[in-house]
């Protein structure tokens, strides 16, 4: 796996590192909050093993920001025992606490654990938008100019309604004269392509009364 240390103790680091790429894995390491958070987003960790005590932004704001965007494990490590803080740090998200200090067969079983109940749902679909493709588990599907146009308007604000009236101002020229059956044709073409049961679907989702949205899928 990609594991990311947010720590600013260098001896922690060392050891953790040392051990973790023993195991195979990629070790990616930051000694700030705010460091932190940009290699997060750069990145893309599997895992996220994160210190609560960090300088400038602590790690529980920096565990708030990461599940603002995304449900990555992230294990908490941490010299405090109090009940009240392990509350906190689940309460904001965290998957488990490593305490300081620690012996390194806990802190393998543990981020074991945390990686079990941990599957990843891959996405429905990719788009490439370099290359104008859409891929469904792997395969290319083909669509039309328009068809890709109104997928990728829906995909880049996953859970956002998109009205008959706004998709048809960002696709259509005001001259088409396209009407609100323009739209419902494309979708209808669309759910056909991607939707394992179009007649029942689950990832482009007619609001009624409002219009169109795409599943807002698990980040």
């Amino acid at each position: 796996m990609k594991i990311l240390i947010i720590e600013d103790e260098p001896g922690i680091v060392e050891v953790l590192s040392g051990f973790l790429a023993a195991d195979g894995h990629e070790i990616i390491a930051a000694d700030t909050g705010e460091a932190g958070l940009e290699r997060f987003a750069a990145d893309n960790p599997d895992l996220v093993l994160l210190d609560v005590m960090l300088p400038g932004i602590d790690g529980w704001e920096v565990l708030r920001r990461i599940r603002e965007e995304s449900d990555r494990p992230v294990i908490l490590i941490t010299a405090l025992g109090r009940t009240d803080d392990r509350v906190k740090g689940l309460s904001l998200g965290a998957d488990d606490f490593i305490g300081k200090p620690f012996a390194w067969e806990e802190v393998r079983a543990r981020i074991g654990a945390v990686m079990r109940r941990y599957r990843p749902v891959p996405p429905p679909f990719e788009i490439h938008d370099e290359a104008k493709e859409v891929l469904v588990g792997g395969r290319t599907v083909q669509l039309s100019r328009k068809e890709y146009r109104l997928l990728s308007l829906l995909a880049s604000a996953p859970g956002r309604v998109f009205s008959h009236k706004e998709i048809i101002s960002r696709l259509w020229r005001p001259d088409a004269h396209a009407t609100a059956q323009d739209v419902q044709k494309y979708i209808y073409l669309l759910r056909r392509k991607l939707e394992d049961d179009p007649s029942n679907p689950k990832l482009i989702i007619t609001v009624r009364g409002f219009g169109y949205r795409l599943a807002n899928p698990r980040r």
